[in-house]
């Protein structure tokens, strides 16, 4: 049931007319409380959608009590137009629901530069408003896809209380965060600083480690929402563990459906000196266009993972590095190692594992291929 799997929480998805399509564009998640306890992560890039400042200013206090997302538009890069645009998308949500504006999140998601369709959004959120339902958390998540082949949701129930989410995102997938629009729901009674810590925790190593073509978008949002109904306060680690089931959950449906992609690629970095140089060197495997047609036409080429390792400014010796690929070792000492014959990369999962032999420190990045359908997809993206 997606975002409504938590007790206290209704939602919907109803087609607006934002899409030419048709399709649903608009969903609606209100929280019925007893709490309204919230925390959130935005996008790092410098230049942000309208909706991200105003869910930013929304959050300070630490409640929401309704998100109100649309795809089909980004409003980003809209003046002050578009600031205006998500100030009155917010005061029309909150009237809608019994609200006040300063507790509606507003996310936009679809094509920078291009005013939303005011008109259709405001009908669209009143219809949805008497549309809300505990069995709303699907039509939501469908609602606010834009590239997406599939809606994706996630939950993980505990004893006595729930974790649920939905997430949109199938392209322009880089930190900080990735690009995605998330809202995590809890019926857990838990601060809005213990939600902050939480989020933080699980973005960190599930969000922000999703790779997919190295762009960053301007309106990248992650809230966590609790009502508290079911009265469990759970202990700060339990909780947090719970979260991270979710974003991870959702982090690798994300790369799966990422935009022409054939390959799911786990990067996974050990024996550094730091997570941070772990990170790095991920990253930059990660990004190595060159290394990701390779794996699209199933070509095990260790060297261009060691290239890709050499930009880095981690920690290792040139010497002693060595190159995983499906569980072959196929460099041994920056030289060749295994045969890469026994690399089979004829199926969707492929991993990759490098051992820069200077510490004990590691970290996973998640990334794809690179095929002719991405490059189609992103040619024909605005027109």
């Amino acid at each position: 049931m997606s975002v409504t799997a938590a007790r206290g929480f209704l939602a919907c998805g109803v087609a607006a007319g934002i899409k030419d399509s048709g399709a649903r564009d608009l969903a609606l998640v209100v929280n019925r409380g007893p709490s309204r306890a919230a925390a959130g992560v935005f996008t790092s890039n410098r230049v942000q959608a309208a909706p991200v400042r105003w869910s930013r200013r929304a959050l300070a206090d630490g409640r929401i009590s309704a998100v109100v997302l649309n795809s089909g538009g980004a409003n980003a890069c809209t003046g002050q137009a578009g600031a205006v645009d998500a100030l009155l998308t917010a005061e029309h949500t909150a009237r809608v629901v019994d609200a006040p504006p300063s507790e509606v999140a507003v996310c936009s998601t679809g094509l920078i530069g291009v005013r939303l369709p005011m008109d259709r959004l405001m009908a669209g959120i009143t219809a949805a408003g008497g549309r809300l339902s505990p069995e709303g958390g699907q039509d939501a998540a469908v609602a606010i896809k834009t590239t997406d082949s599939v809606h994706k949701t996630a939950v993980a129930s505990r004893s006595g209380w729930t974790v649920g989410g939905m997430a949109k995102g199938a392209g322009m997938l880089a930190p900080g965060l990735a690009t995605m629009l998330v809202v995590l729901t809890t019926d857990a009674d838990v601060s809005a600083a213990g939600l902050d810590a939480a989020l933080r925790s699980a973005v960190r190593t599930t969000f922000d480690r999703v790779d997919s073509d190295g762009c960053m978008s301007t309106n990248d949002t992650v809230l966590l929402l609790a009502s508290g109904a079911s009265g469990a306060a759970p202990e700060p680690e339990e909780f947090a563990a719970a979260v991270h089931a979710v974003c991870l959950d959702l982090a690798r449906q994300l790369v799966a459906d990422a935009e022409g992609a054939s390959k799911e690629i786990e990067v996974t970095v050990v024996g550094a000196a730091t997570e941070d140089d772990a990170v790095e060197v991920g990253r930059s495997v990660a990004r190595n266009n060159l290394l990701k047609c390779a794996l699209h036409g199933e070509d095990p080429n260790w060297g261009r993972v060691l290239s890709a390792i050499g930009t880095t400014s981690a920690a290792f010796d040139p010497d002693r590095l060595d190159v995983a690929i499906n569980d072959v070792w196929v460099c041994r000492n920056s030289a060749a190692g295994e045969s890469r014959d026994k690399v089979d990369l004829s199926g969707r999962l492929v991993t990759i594992t490098v051992d820069l032999c200077s510490g004990d420190s590691s970290a996973v990045i998640w990334t794809n291929d690179l095929t002719a359908e991405y490059v189609h997809e992103n040619s024909a993206y605005s027109s």
